[in-house]
């Protein structure tokens, strides 16, 4: 899965918190809602808040996908509000290789 794709699959599945993400799929789309912001910073604060708004939704549900493909439930975002260790955890859950076999979140993801 290239960048584009993977960003097109995200806002496809805008707020779709079924189903699994391959490790690729993630990443691209962390990139583009990481690139964003610092760009649209530089124009102006107040658009870099809105467009991270704007791909709040679709993060928080390409995230859930990601842990069900490594099978794991998506609540473990929730490990993103502990300060520094939370974020090591949950950064270590997310490039985790992905469940080769069917697992309760459906099959692995053609990605």
């Amino acid at each position: 899965m290239n960048f584009q794709d993977a960003v097109k699959l995200c806002f496809q599945k805008y707020a779709d918190f079924n189903g699994r993400a391959a490790r690729p799929e993630f990443w691209w789309f962390f990139l583009f809602c990481l690139a964003g912001a610092v760009v649209l910073e530089f124009v102006s604060g107040g658009l870099s808040w809105i467009f991270s708004l704007a791909t709040l939704l679709p993060s928080l549900a390409v995230g859930s996908r990601r842990l069900h493909d490594t099978n794991k439930s998506g609540w473990l975002q929730l490990i993103w509000l502990i300060p520094l260790l939370g974020w090591i955890a949950m950064i270590y859950l997310l490039v985790q290789p992905s469940d080769v076999t069917d697992n309760q979140y459906g099959s692995p993801s053609e990605n």
